[in-house]
């Protein structure tokens, strides 16, 4: 593929890093024993939950912030809350792209946060690993695919010590929140993106449907969970600002 962007630099920036674990994860210490003394993160899905949900997005000027999504991050930010990208990309899996296109997108989602709130993302981790896919070595089941916990496991280590069960995990999907049960965090569904989808029964109906515990809240917008965040975290006493 052919480079249809230039990468602005930003003056902060935090790399895409993913990483292959097999499977199982979910015994491992840094995941079973929460950590009440470290810092309260929110982990982001990324399209349908910052940006628009535009399927496979093969051109880098398409991808766009949902309105206020900017600002949003800021606010966590400006309190003290971690903010942690944390998405399954499967096109370099399926054959659509490679991983460097990936890292592309990445790279301009944190671009469009600084132009348009002045905010930033203190980590940023992907999965490009899908069972069904057709391209090697990304066609396997990993561990750091989502609703398996290797991304968190993944910021517990680059992080530090993080407060697990008073984090959060924002997203789209029926696998965002079950990746907040199996972390031990709280997990709050959007509306946006696939989130109606899920919420109506035609997309990861099974999955919705058996999770439990159920989301912390269904939110219309990241906007909407993200001051619903600082509201909940305010009123625990866990806001260090």
């Amino acid at each position: 593929m052919t480079a249809d962007y230039t990468l602005n630099p930003l003056p902060r920036i935090a790399p895409s890093m993913a990483y292959h674990q097999p499977l199982p994860i979910r015994a491992n210490p840094l995941i079973s024993t929460p950590l009440p003394q470290g810092k309260v993160a929110v982990f982001f899905d990324r399209d349908g939950t910052l940006n628009v949900e535009k399927g496979y997005i093969s051109n880098l000027n398409d991808l766009e912030l949902y309105p206020g999504a900017a600002q949003a991050v800021k606010k966590l930010n400006q309190a003290g809350v971690l903010c942690v990208l944390a998405t399954n990309q499967t096109g370099a899996a399926r054959g659509y792209y490679d991983v460097a296109h990936i890292e592309g997108l990445n790279h301009r989602v944190q671009e469009l946060l600084y132009k348009e709130g002045q905010a930033h993302l203190d980590a940023v981790f992907y999965s490009p690993y899908y069972e069904g896919g057709s391209v090697a070595p990304y066609n396997v089941a990993s561990a750091c695919r989502k609703p398996e916990v290797g991304m968190i496991h993944l910021a517990q280590q680059h992080c530090g010590g993080l407060n697990i069960s008073h984090s959060f995990v924002l997203g789209d999907k029926a696998t965002d929140v079950e990746l907040a049960n199996n972390a031990g965090c709280r997990g709050i569904l959007l509306k946006t993106g696939y989130g109606t989808q899920v919420l109506a029964g035609t997309y990861q109906t099974e999955s919705y449907q058996s999770l439990k515990p159920a989301p912390f809240a269904v939110c219309d917008t990241v906007v909407q969970a993200v001051d619903l965040v600082l509201a909940t975290l305010a009123k625990e006493g866990l806001l260090n600002s």
